[in-house]
């Protein structure tokens, strides 16, 4: 198979006045708007340009097809995962390690399912639109965070930070696309981050150092 042309996914230019920046949030909340009303396959530019209210020449200043649409519209919602990642792991430095894992994983299943339904469609189309790429490179940015995080805490652990951040990055991927891919991701949620939870906090017990009390002296009469 032929691979697509990077360069029919990339933007033609990125905003640079706040005006031009308005226009393309409006356009990209009108992309998500079209794809959840009308699906992928009946999604066009000029449906996206009607909703947004720009015209279809202003749409292709910044984006040249509906796939670059499509992928600018994950884009921005990985972005905005990552971004609350990185700020809890900020907020929870130098804590105990159960705090700091239970504390990232409700910040990432929260921002990754605060729109059930938009991020269902969007991880529907990821694959139409190299999403395995993009999430790839969140993964990374996600995982320098949490291991900067976790070389913090207040408590040892006997793994290098970086496996520990591996794995945790690769359990909540892997519980956010369960989600997902569910048919009732929204009654599934509570469980499954619960679960999630309890998972990392004893996997963190397990990479811990833990203290070795000394034993007591028999007592003699």
């Amino acid at each position: 198979m032929t691979p697509r042309p990077q360069m029919l996914l990339e933007p033609r230019k990125s905003p640079v006045q706040a005006r031009s920046a308005a226009s393309v949030d409006a356009i990209l909340e009108a992309t998500i708007q079209v794809l959840l009303s009308v699906g992928k396959e009946r999604l066009t530019t000029t449906k996206v340009a009607m909703r947004a209210g720009v015209s279809v020449g202003t749409l292709y200043q910044y984006f040249p097809n509906k796939s670059a649409l499509l992928q600018a519209a994950l884009l921005q919602h990985l972005n905005g995962v990552s971004t609350a990642l990185e700020q809890v792991c900020r907020e929870q430095k130098g804590k105990p390690l159960k705090e700091m894992v239970a504390a990232v994983i409700n910040a990432f299943l929260e921002a990754k399912m605060m729109d059930p339904k938009t991020s269902v469609a969007l991880h529907a189309v990821s694959s139409d639109v190299d999403g395995a790429k993009i999430a790839k490179q969140k993964a990374l940015r996600s995982l320098k965070a949490i291991a900067g995080m976790l070389g913090t805490s207040s408590e040892s652990l006997t793994k290098e930070p970086q496996l520990v951040a591996s794995m945790l990055v690769a359990a909540m991927v892997g519980v956010s696309r369960r989600l997902l891919e569910s048919d009732a991701p929204e009654k599934q949620f509570e469980s499954m981050r619960g679960e999630l939870v309890f998972f990392a906090c004893s996997y963190m017990e397990a990479c811990s150092v833990r203290e070795v009390r000394p034993a007591r002296a028999a007592v003699t009469s």
